[in-house]
């Protein structure tokens, strides 16, 4: 069985709701998942707009999720440390924690929630970038899945 992650919030590929971009209480939307592979030690998501002018930015650095988890649930809250364990690190908006969609107004961008499997934790500190988590996962990653949304602000 493939390792699957998905919300109930918006369909996969579709518009992503107002209330969890920044035009809205920028809280993050709720995930699940399944088909975690044996030998999991911990989970990684990470949420990427490749679309931005400066190159792919980060809306969310989360790692460390127990193996055992199969959901989060919405409006997480943005402290560096999580209840059982997880940890943030900092997006590009230099805040840690999830922040929402916000592309230039008069565009669409696409977000990517990706979700890995490792087969060990990570041995960094909460506030690090995705480049620092990306890093790390390499020659690591059991199985990964995503969920893309897009999100356009009016002019």
């Amino acid at each position: 069985m493939a390792m699957e992650i998905t919300t109930s919030v918006f369909e996969a590929g579709g518009m992503i709701p107002r209330e969890f971009t920044c035009d809205g209480v920028n809280q993050s939307p709720a995930f699940s998942w399944s088909g975690i592979p044996d030998g999991t030690a911990g989970l990684v998501l990470l949420c990427e707009d490749p679309d931005a002018p400066s190159g792919t930015w980060s809306h969310w650095v989360l790692f460390n999720l127990p193996a055992s988890l199969r959901e989060l649930p919405g409006g997480v809250p943005t402290t560096a440390r999580l209840e059982g364990g997880a940890l943030q690190g900092k997006n590009d908006f230099g805040k840690i924690g999830y922040s929402g969609p916000c592309p230039p107004r008069g565009t669409t961008h696409r977000y990517y929630f990706r979700l890995f499997a490792l087969d060990r934790k990570l041995t960094l500190e909460a506030g690090v970038s995705r480049q620092q988590v990306r890093a790390q996962m390499q020659g690591h990653i059991l199985a990964q899945a995503e969920w893309m949304g897009s999100y356009s602000r009016q002019k």
